[in-house]
């Protein structure tokens, strides 16, 4: 896989979330993005995504999924009080590491959209 492309992929990676809200009137910001494992490392992908759970501060949700459709694929949603917050997360010690243990199990990254997230339930916009 090309440097830059897994670089912009684990801006999908961050581990587990800390509960957090957002300054009042500041736009919440979202990512969901779509990524293929190497064929049949998708649960050894999930894990090392998940391996680190650190704290991140700012993560407001962070959700692995499995694609139903697609046994090496695996969706990633994330809210956010900020892009700064998310940006910052990606310094992170046990982020680095995280990403570290995934990529080699990283066939591609499918989709990739920014959003800005505005409430729904478990999330206080």
């Amino acid at each position: 896989m090309e440097r830059r492309t897994f670089l912009a992929g684990s801006a999908l990676l961050g581990l587990m979330n800390t509960a957090a809200n957002a300054a009042p009137g500041q736009p919440l910001y979202g990512l969901i993005g779509k990524m293929k494992a190497v064929p049949g490392q998708r649960d050894a992908l999930i894990a090392a995504i998940l391996e680190g759970s650190a704290a991140m501060p700012g993560c407001l949700s962070y959700v692995v999924a499995k694609d139903a459709d697609d046994a090496d694929a695996i969706w990633i949603t994330e809210v956010w009080d900020s892009e700064a917050s998310h940006d910052a997360s990606l310094q992170l010690p046990a982020v680095q590491a995280s990403i570290a243990k995934a990529k080699d199990l990283v066939a591609s990254m499918e989709t990739g959209v920014v959003t800005t997230p505005v409430g729904g339930i478990g999330l206080k916009a």
